[in-house]
This record gives C-alpha cells, structure tokens and sequence, in this order.
C-alpha cells in the first residue's frame, strides 16, 4: 500500500499542475483570473467547494494526528493539499503516516 500511496501522489502532483499550467500559460498568470473561472458556473462552484471543505477536513486531521504522535514531517501533507491539491495531499500523508 505504501508504494500505491506514494504513485498516488505523485500522479495527484503531475496531473494537476499540467492543467494548472496549462491554463495559465493560455489565460495568463493571473490567480484572480483562475478564480473568476472556478466559478463560472454551479457544477465548477460545487467542485471547487467540494474540494475546499475537504482540504480544511484533511488539514484539520493532520495537524490532529502529528501533534498526538509527533511526527512532524507529516505536516508536509498541508501545502502540498492547498498548493496542489487534495489529490496530491490525501495520498502523501497516507505514504507519509504508513512509515
């Protein structure tokens, strides 16, 4: 499992970024730009809410989990979940809690 987590993430990482890239390099560099066209309409909204509830529920129960046992590194978990994604964040700290 702990191999599988870790190709999760790293396809979480890649796949993402390429359409983040992607997009920017044809709409431009612009964050507000990316929001504007994360709301474009109610089925992008609900996913881009969907996502966020998530994401605070992941970070809210990383930060849980490493300070009841301490294991400092799997703070790492929180900006990859917010600078990429959950799909990217979910997989690694469960590559990173399986140590």
């Amino acid at each position: 499992m702990r191999t599988i987590f870790l190709l999760l993430a790293i396809v979480g990482a890649i796949v993402p970024m390429f359409y983040f890239v992607s997009w920017f390099n044809e709409f431009g560099w612009s964050l507000g730009a990316m929001v504007e066209a994360w709301n474009v309409n109610d089925a992008t909204t609900g996913l881009v809410y969907d996502l966020t509830i998530a994401a605070v529920a992941l970070t809210l129960f990383v930060i849980w989990e490493t300070v009841r046992n301490r294991r400092w590194i799997n703070l790492v978990a929180i900006p990859a979940t917010f600078c990429i994604g959950v799909s990217c964040g979910l997989p690694l700290y469960f590559w990173l809690r399986s140590r």
